[in-house]
């Protein structure tokens, strides 16, 4: 009997890869983070809300000028055929 060698096979695809913008995709979500304190806003699906978060914050926290967004958006990949 001979040797057994393994034979693998290779298949190359293109995918595609963006943000999902069908109907029934999850909303984009919104929310600040404060760069000096690490505390963060609810998240939103309307900026205005963190945004307002950040300015009461600041009120608030006089010396924290600094900030982040956190953006979570929905994404979906596909094999093109």
């Amino acid at each position: 009997m001979g040797a057994v060698t393994p034979r693998s096979v290779l298949r190359y695809e293109t995918w595609t890869l963006q943000p999902d913008r069908e109907p029934d995709a999850e909303p984009v979500l919104y929310a600040m983070q404060c760069a000096m304190d690490g505390e963060t806003s609810p998240t939103s699906k309307d900026f205005a809300e963190p945004q307002n978060w950040v300015l009461r914050h600041c009120g608030q926290n006089p010396s924290h000028h600094t900030y982040r967004e956190i953006i979570t958006r929905p994404w979906r990949a596909w094999r093109q055929t």
